[in-house]
């Protein structure tokens, strides 16, 4: 089994309600829980967040599903570049429409850790592999 890529290692340093440390997290989760290797995953979360600064469910919800997949693709993240473009697009669209684009406020209208990471089940693309990798290390800070 592959070795897991740590918040820390990407230089994320998760904090109780900084949701800029959360989103990123969340992002980077998604790209890791997918059928694609951690360090392509690691270098996909680089380019869009840090070389790119889309690091707000806003300024990532105004990409074009294109510069996404361009995005994806210098980081040779291209296996699944349609799909994953349009799902961050959404995922980010919903972030911003049902919960004011923070993931605290996820967690403060659920009322325990099981009916967050359900609420985290409903974003498209979101599934049992990216939410353990999410709460494998935002879990301390969230609960």
């Amino acid at each position: 089994m592959a070795r897991s890529i740590t918040a820390s290692e990407l230089g994320i340093e998760l904090k109780p309600l900084d949701d800029s440390s959360l989103f990123k997290w969340f992002i980077a989760s998604f790209l890791m829980g997918k059928r694609i290797q951690a360090p392509i995953a690691a270098q996909a979360y680089r380019e869009i967040v840090e070389e790119q600064g889309r690091d707000t469910p806003r300024k990532l919800q105004h990409c074009t599903s294109r510069e996404l997949v361009s995005m994806l693709g210098r980081a040779h993240y291209v296996r699944y570049d349609e799909s994953t473009a349009q799902r961050l697009l959404d995922l980010s669209a919903k972030l911003n429409a049902e919960y004011e684009g923070k993931i605290t406020h996820i967690r403060s209208i659920s009322e325990d850790r099981q009916a967050f990471e359900k609420r985290l089940g409903e974003f498209d693309g979101v599934g049992p592999k990216t939410i353990e990798i999410f709460m494998r290390d935002a879990a301390k800070v969230l609960f």
